[in-house]
């Protein structure tokens, strides 16, 4: 569990999130694609809310 408070996975979390996000904005162009994109958007809020959440756990554990 403490893997998952370490900066590389919050990071990785927001990236993965983010690229979700690219992916489903690029899929909104193709016709017949808009629930695909509609589903990638929601898990790149996903990974991105959950990379929020963690850095905030991790600001108030403090430094380690």
């Amino acid at each position: 569990m403490e893997w998952l408070l370490a900066r590389p996975a919050v990071i990785g979390l927001a990236v993965i999130g983010g690229v979700l996000s690219v992916v489903a904005m690029l899929l909104r162009k193709r016709e017949g694609a808009q629930k695909m994109a509609r589903q990638l958007d929601i898990a790149g809020y996903v990974f991105m809310g959950t990379s929020i959440l963690l850095f905030i756990v991790v600001g108030f554990r403090g430094l380690q």
